[in-house]
């Protein structure tokens, strides 16, 4: 549906870099990525406002990069909603058939009999039959936000892009747009592609994804899978392992230095980029990252008896409380970790700065790359 190739974007300030990009007709596709990645950039290429230096973008097969915005069957939705302040809702949301127009001309009778088909059915989707009327300063910010949906979505697009658009909204409200886009995409059928820096509204919204840091991609494929399996250090951090460390593998990647700690793999997926050197002994070394979940790192005043194949003693540096569950931030000799615990467990384990605590998580928690 949307295929971008070798795309390159210039401003002065930013550079958008080879990006290589395949979202599937249908598809709810989220692009993730901190503020400042190019996530914004990259939506307004494909919309045709961000001038294209090198590149291609196609939808549905056809070559877009060069054509104007109002012929490239692309809707988007900005996270401030751009609504016109002196335009009712209604006014609004018809505004964007001008392009439409502009595009191919007259509506027919029966195309204008399809716009009113399509106009009542946003409205009873979106909830805004009674708000029709109504001005924008009238309105909520959910309000606003279903508003700029239909506006975008009466034009009948080939794809729908969404710049952010929970960011701006109240937890409540928040709740209330993930769930309407998610009954929105099944009940179009429509390709969406929407932006965002939170890992949650991803794993809740999309199915496959992609991770953009400073204009370039850093992965793509399924969320959770990306979720589960970071292939960069910056991947691993942005997806909240927190446990990003540098390390040396051993025993055909099985066995892990870090710090002063050795640590068990179950197994080597990926090797890391360069060649291998070799140890004192003679055995082949590899050098790379490996990353912990703080929610893998099960904490005992005792050791376990269980499966786990990685347990060590630390000690509390710090316990941060996250409101549902606290940060314990451990030393291990030279190595730093953070743990996720509950509540309960703090006052359980009586955990305070200074204490010694066991650490143990099992050898498929470690990921490497």
């Amino acid at each position: 549906m949307i295929s971008i190739r070798n795309l390159s974007v210039d401003f002065d300030d930013f550079h958008l870099r080879e990006v290589d990009l395949e979202v599937e007709a249908g598809d709810f596709f989220v692009l993730l990525g901190p503020t400042g990645a190019g996530k914004t950039v990259l939506l307004e290429a494909v919309t045709g406002i961000a001038p294209v230096t090198a590149g291609s973008i196609r939808i549905s097969g056809k070559e877009i990069t060069a054509l104007p915005p109002e012929k490239r069957h692309a809707g988007i939705v900005y996270q401030d909603y751009a609504l016109f302040p002196h335009l009712s809702v209604e006014e609004n949301i018809r505004f964007g058939l001008k392009y439409m127009r502009q595009a191919g001309g007259a509506a027919g009778r029966h195309e204008q009999r399809d716009i009113e088909e399509r106009f009542d059915f946003l409205a009873a989707e979106l909830a805004l039959h009674s708000l029709l009327h109504r001005m924008p300063e009238t309105l909520s910010g959910g309000e606003m936000q279903r508003t700029a949906l239909a506006r975008a979505l009466i034009t009948d697009p080939e794809v729908l892009l969404l710049d952010e658009p929970l960011s701006a909204l109240d937890p409540a409200f928040r709740e209330e747009i993930r769930r309407m886009l998610k009954r929105l995409h099944a009940d179009t059928g429509k390709t969406f592609l929407m932006v965002t820096h939170d890992f949650s509204e991803a794993l809740s919204l999309g199915g496959r994804g992609a991770v953009i840091n400073n204009g370039r991609i850093e992965q793509t494929g399924k969320i959770a899978e990306i979720f589960r399996k970071p292939t960069s250090p910056f991947v691993a951090g942005f997806v909240g392992m927190k446990n990003v460390l540098e390390a040396e593998f051993f025993e055909s990647g099985t066995l892990a230095r870090t710090g002063g700690l050795e640590l068990r793999l179950a197994s080597l997926e990926d090797r890391p980029a360069g060649p291998p050197s070799s140890g004192a002994s003679g055995e082949t070394v590899e050098h790379g990252f490996l990353a912990v979940r703080p929610e893998d790192i099960v904490l005992s005043t005792e050791p376990i008896r269980s499966s786990m194949r990685n347990s060590f003693t630390a000690r509390v540096q710090a316990v941060i409380d996250r409101g549902m569950a606290c940060e314990v931030l451990l030393g291990a000799g030279s190595t730093k970790l953070t743990a996720h615990v509950t509540r309960g467990s703090v006052l359980d384990l009586e955990l305070h700065e200074g204490k010694e605590i066991w650490c143990s998580f099992k050898a498929t928690a470690v990921h490497r790359f």
